[in-house]
């Protein structure tokens, strides 16, 4: 099995995931693949795009969800995948592979990836003068980890099981309970 080769630029790195099977990040120049996905994983990344996507129509915002395969740019040799993210202004081409002006960014939480999701990740999408909003969502409990730009370096954080999460900017809501599939009984 060939090795991911170490020290890429992120165009460097563009060019050669593209293609290749599975996700994969960009940390510190060196390419790391991502672990396999469980099935309540990829329900919550769908319905979460969906709920964003349609308060998103709701609110009649020149915005749009995505779901991942959309790299996020944090600098020149790290770029994050995230399970979705809301990329507002002009349409975008339907060629694009990457973007470093998202202004909502979502991870779901797994157990290989919580650490990541906190911390580096964390600092990495609020390096980013357009994120205003990062969301961790933890399908397990249900609940939603509101990260909010606040004022100066400050980042607002919110834990939020019920309710709607306020997004402002760009400026609506979401359900909570929307970004979840139904329950199981």
């Amino acid at each position: 099995m060939a090795t991911a080769p170490k020290h890429l630029t992120i165009e460097e790195f563009l060019l050669w995931a593209e293609g290749r099977e599975g996700g994969w990040e960009l940390f510190d120049g060196v390419p790391v693949k991502m672990s396999p996905e469980r099935l309540a994983h990829t329900r919550v990344k769908k319905f979460a795009a969906r709920a964003l996507d349609d308060a998103l129509a709701q609110a009649r915002l020149p915005c749009e969800a995505v779901t991942d395969g959309l790299a996020i740019k944090i600098d020149a040799q790290t770029a994050f995948e995230p399970d979705a993210s809301v990329i507002c202004g002009p349409s975008r081409s339907g060629d694009t592979i990457s973007v470093s002006d998202p202004i909502i960014v979502v991870e779901v939480l797994s157990p290989s990836t919580a650490a990541i999701d906190h911390g580096r990740k964390l600092s990495g999408y609020f390096s980013l003068p357009s994120v205003e909003h990062y969301l961790i969502l933890d399908p397990e409990r249900r609940v939603v980890i509101h990260h909010k730009r606040g004022q100066g370096d400050a980042i607002e954080t919110r834990v939020l099981s019920d309710g709607a999460a306020k997004l402002d900017p760009p400026g609506f809501e979401v359900a909570v309970e929307a970004m979840f599939p139904p329950a199981a009984d």
